[in-house]
């Protein structure tokens, strides 16, 4: 009698050790599907915030603000990482290197604006106003204008133009790998 309840003993251990295993995989699986996506850093867009191989979690579920570093795809199914500048129902234009949103100035903190030495600095971001560029003076409900942080080699917003909310992945929040450059973003 005492060698069936060892074994059953051991069988409701073990049925509850497997239970908790699926249930703990489906939610793992669930969390990596939907909330915290990774995702690889392709290109030189965004130096010196992300490198080229860096790999970052993107979530899916908090609003989205400027400055914010996003993940979209578009129609062509490129996926590109940016970070935020105008958001719906606003202008964006750039003079003498600074920042105007619906015309008044927004300091941009996080760029390191390495100017080469030379006689002639060149500008980090190049002159335009907002209607010259996209043809309109606002950006339109759920349209975001996002840049790069090494403007002047970004593929962005000022080429393809405003990113439609539907086309956003999530918001890049942390750099897991390479571990030497492990950061919140």
């Amino acid at each position: 009698m005492k060698k069936d309840v060892n074994k059953d003993r051991f069988f409701e251990i073990f049925w509850t050790f497997l239970k908790y295993t699926f249930v703990a995989g489906a939610l793992a699986l669930m969390i990596r599907g939907f909330l915290l996506i990774p995702v690889p850093v392709e290109g030189n867009s965004m130096e010196t915030t992300l490198q080229q191989g860096d790999m970052v979690v993107v979530e899916k579920i908090s609003e989205i603000k400027r400055f914010d570093v996003i993940v979209f795809q578009l129609s062509d199914g490129t996926t590109y990482i940016k970070r935020v500048i105008g958001l719906p129902g606003e202008s964006v234009s750039y003079a003498n290197d600074q920042l105007y949103i619906n015309g008044k100035k927004v300091a941009e903190p996080f760029l390191e604006k390495n100017l080469e030495e030379n006689d002639e600095p060149i500008p980090f971001t190049y002159d335009f106003t907002f209607e010259e560029l996209m043809g309109v003076e606002k950006l339109g409900k759920d349209s975001y204008f996002v840049i790069g942080d090494n403007r002047r080699l970004s593929k962005d917003s000022r080429s393809f133009g405003a990113i439609s909310e539907e086309n956003i992945l999530g918001k890049a929040r942390f750099v897991y790998y390479p571990f030497a450059h492990m950061k919140f973003i």
